[in-house]
């Protein structure tokens, strides 16, 4: 095979490869068997919701203990600084969702 056959073939099954991976997160978030884990986010990565922010993204520094990411369920206490949150305010909307419903 041609050198850029062979480039060209190794890309299409890489965005397969990532197109079937991710596939499968969204099967494994469907069946909710993730949990939410804080104090684990590099800044600016956080899913969403915190007392500090109302979107996803809004941290300023790494491992906030507020800020959270979905993980797969029982993964979250085998991390450094994991703690699986259900704090009110870590919702979609964060702290402003509170006072809407409060």
């Amino acid at each position: 095979m041609q050198p850029t056959k062979t480039m060209i073939h190794n890309a299409l099954a890489g965005l397969v490869a990532l197109g079937l991976s991710s596939a499968a997160a969204s099967a494994l978030a469907a069946k909710g068997d993730t949990e939410k884990c804080a104090g684990i986010v590099k800044a600016g990565q956080n899913d969403c919701g915190t007392s500090k922010g109302a979107c996803a993204g809004t941290i300023k520094t790494d491992r906030d203990a507020e800020a959270w990411i979905t993980v797969p369920k029982g993964t979250c206490a085998k991390i450094a600084g994991g703690k699986v949150t259900d704090k009110p305010e870590n919702q979609h909307g964060g702290a402003a969702a509170v006072k809407k419903t409060s």
